[in-house]
């Protein structure tokens, strides 16, 4: 049989060889909505078409083209197909395949839900399509299957490209077009085009002149588009009240477009990927610590962060006021609700066996920043393992006595020794264990007399543990987000609002943990020392 086909394959059924498969031979999309069988004694053929051919010729959507190899299960046979609605591939729909003959064929769609339809939209594994399943019994009778996904939607890549470019010559046009209501484009050709001019004709263009018909009306119509630069300056004066909005929006139109034309020509496809280490993903639990007076801000924190690609599990810890329930929240992820019996800082740093992951983000509700930039502090913690992770840095020195200070003084010297735990990839075992052992007791009780200063300690307990005995060894790595946003500036409910009592509070954590655990003032960093660039 001589014919293209896409997504074929061969099946025994009661004594024959059945072909299934589409014609790769239509044109564009259309082959994507049939289905056609063919079938024979041998698997090497000669093949002769089914009586019913094509079985399909119906709308992409509804499954025709093959998504995988068929299977039998409990002696009935099935067939995988895809829908093709929104995009190639959208999703995997399976039939049970009641008859199928040398003259009839006959089947049924089931249901089938495999778990996969994230909620997390393009930043899922297969947030954009899923067109291929292969299923198979193995010797043990157990099941396996494979499945394939994409966050992009075909054809992405060309249709982004078309889009900005598009925009890009409309930002050119509405700089030409207000470059005319304000008069500094005068034409839009060269004069020496027009029929009308009077000056001295350029003789680059007096071989072009010779054909009398097709020249003058070129001419003509650059004549014409000359014409309409001071028609438009006389009837839209920018001094007027009608210019004034008329320029106005023409600006606001172009840098529209502008941004358009960025986002769609070096925005990529909107996905918020994770980065592989050595060709291999992860994931981490994500643990903040509230009450009920910021429940407004938890809700916009579970609903973003649990869309991020690598998030497994949100743990809230409760430690004040009427708890809310995981169905309060809109999240793609499982939320679970750790109630506290009391209101400690120290319990962001709890023992929690629940907890599945190695990897542990302590992020506050209140701090909103993008998916990418959580990723990126992902593979960095990932890198480095036995390190406090973040995004936030600080340096500490002083003498005779340490001062606290913001992010601005760590610029200054070029340098930082403290990342802060409020937002922050750590090793949840390792780094939970070690605040809670017995010889943090004193530390811990200095935390619940101030309010403050559990992330100070645990930088501390890293920067003395044994694992950064070495002075050249670091405790802490920096990243530096795209953007953050302290939302509880919008909601009123900000824990430190005079930041010369809470830093002065923090002053005096720093020199009385130097007493308990050893100074970590030595083990500054410079930023911009890792070769990936994101330390900036």
């Amino acid at each position: 049989m001589q014919k293209p086909l896409i997504d074929s394959f061969i099946i025994p059924h009661e004594g024959r060889f059945f072909l299934f498969g589409s014609d790769h031979s239509e044109i564009g999309t259309k082959k994507n909505g049939q289905l056609a069988i063919w079938h024979s004694d041998s698997p090497l053929g000669p093949w002769k078409p089914h009586r019913k051919n094509p079985i399909y010729n119906t709308d992409k959507a509804m499954g025709a083209r093959n998504g995988g190899r068929p299977f039998v299960y409990k002696g009935q046979l099935y067939r995988t197909g895809q829908d093709c609605g929104e995009t190639y591939g959208r999703r995997i729909r399976v039939f049970k395949v009641k008859v199928l003959t040398e003259n009839e064929f006959e089947e049924t769609e089931v249901p089938f839900d495999f778990g996969g339809e994230s909620m997390k939209g393009r930043n899922s594994w297969n947030g954009a399509r899923t067109h291929h399943l292969d299923v198979q019994q193995l010797n043990t009778g157990e099941w396996i299957a494979v499945l394939d996904g994409d966050r992009v939607p075909s054809g992405d890549a060309v249709r982004r490209f078309l889009v900005g470019s598009a925009s890009v010559f409309a930002v050119a046009a509405l700089v030409v077009l207000f470059g005319m209501f304000v008069g500094f484009v005068k034409c839009l050709v060269p004069l020496s085009w027009c029929p009308h001019n009077m000056e001295k004709r350029s003789d680059t263009f007096l071989v072009y002149e010779r054909p009398p018909k097709l020249t003058s009306k070129l001419r003509l119509i650059c004549s014409r588009l000359n014409r309409m630069c001071s028609f438009l300056h006389s009837k839209i004066r920018p001094k007027t009240c009608t210019g004034s909005i008329v320029l106005i929006l023409t600006v606001l139109i172009a840098v529209a477009l502008s941004c358009t034309a960025v986002t769609y020509l070096y925005g990529g496809s909107g996905a918020e990927e994770p980065y592989p280490l050595n060709g291999h993903h992860s994931q981490f639990t994500m643990l903040t610590m509230t009450y009920d007076a910021r429940l407004w801000n938890l809700k916009m924190y579970v609903k973003h962060y649990s869309r991020c690609s690598s998030v497994r599990e949100i743990v809230v810890v409760w430690n004040k006021g009427a708890p809310p329930t995981p169905s309060d929240f809109d999240s793609a992820v499982p939320v679970r609700i750790r109630v506290e019996a009391k209101n400690s800082l120290n319990n962001r740093f709890r023992v929690d066996p629940s907890i599945k992951t190695r990897a542990v983000l302590e992020l506050d509700d209140d701090i909103m920043m993008t998916c990418g930039d959580i990723e990126r502090g992902f593979r960095v913690w990932r890198e480095n393992p036995d390190r406090i992770v973040g995004f936030y840095p600080r340096l500490v020195n002083g003498s005779p006595r340490l001062k606290y200070r913001g992010e601005r003084h760590a610029r200054r010297h070029n340098g930082y020794n403290v990342i802060l735990t409020g937002a922050a990839f750590m090793d949840g075992q390792v780094a939970f264990e070690r605040y809670w052992s017995d010889e943090v007791a004193e530390g811990r009780a200095l935390v619940d007399e101030f309010f403050n200063c559990e992330d100070v300690l645990m930088n501390y307990l890293y920067a003395n543990s044994s694992s950064a005995s070495s002075s050249s060894k670091s405790a802490v790595e920096y990243v530096r987000p795209t953007w953050a946003v302290d939302t509880s500036k919008f909601s009123g409910v900000a824990i430190s609002r005079n930041t010369q009592a809470h830093y002065g509070v923090r002053s005096n954590c720093l020199m009385k943990f130097a007493e308990m655990y050893g100074s970590l003032v030595h083990r500054k960093l410079d930023f911009n020392r890792r070769k990936d660039g994101w330390d900036l």
